[in-house]
């Protein structure tokens, strides 16, 4: 059993790429789980954005649902963790219980991948209502992963080529094998990649890998 956490900003695609995993990983004959955001889900569901009591336990029911989806299946993808509960609320405080239960349990997932910036925001109507904090929020994914020592792998392109960006990552974390960390090229994988982010927090290396891939392709 392997557990694959999604983390990211608004609008860079985490929820459609989950489920594209599943689907994906399903049809070569893996029993994958595409946990949901509960964050989400219970923004949806009260109207509002948690207070911050609140907080704590809409990270622990984040959790739990990962586990109970472990119990039963080869693979579980989680669309986003604790953490970025943390990360919303702003509780990110190292002795707070919140982020301290967050970066323990994002320590356990057996890969961590960040969506990138490259893909254009859309207005979520729940958590942020404008696109400049995705830079903030991805800023903080990052520097929190990397000060707590947890590895993680950034994932770009649009359509098929941000599930094979994703497929690649898993393999390079040992979650998949060799011949399932590839899929078939098709006409959505060979699309030119249109690069829409301005800034991010790391362009130097965001940049470079969008160079790469284009010159692999010509």
């Amino acid at each position: 059993m392997k557990r694959v956490a999604l983390l990211g900003a608004e609008s860079t695609g985490k929820s459609r790429l989950a489920q594209e995993l599943a689907s994906h990983l399903c049809g070569r004959g893996l029993r994958v789980a595409a946990v949901p955001e509960v964050l989400r889900e219970w923004c949806e569901r009260e109207g509002r954005t948690p207070r911050p009591e609140e907080q704590l336990a809409i990270g622990q029911e984040q959790e739990r649902r990962v586990d109970a989806a472990a119990a039963d299946h080869d693979l579980v993808v989680s669309d986003t963790t604790a953490l970025l509960v943390a990360i919303y609320a702003g509780m990110l405080f190292p002795d707070g219980a919140l982020l301290r239960f967050a970066l323990e349990r994002q320590a356990t997932y057996d890969a961590t991948l960040v969506t990138g910036l490259d893909l254009p925001w859309m207005p979520d109507g729940l958590q942020r209502d404008a696109a400049q904090p995705r830079e903030q929020v991805d800023t903080l994914v990052r520097s929190l992963l990397q000060s707590a020592q947890v590895p993680f792998q950034v994932v770009y392109g649009s359509g098929g080529q941000r599930l094979q960006s994703a497929l690649q990552a898993m393999g390079a974390a040992g979650v998949l094998p060799a011949d399932m960390a590839r899929r078939a090229p098709d006409e959505d994988t060979r699309r030119a990649w249109h690069w829409n982010c301005e800034k991010c927090s790391d362009p130097a290396c965001e940049h470079r890998l969008f160079t790469q891939l284009r010159e692999a392709r010509g």
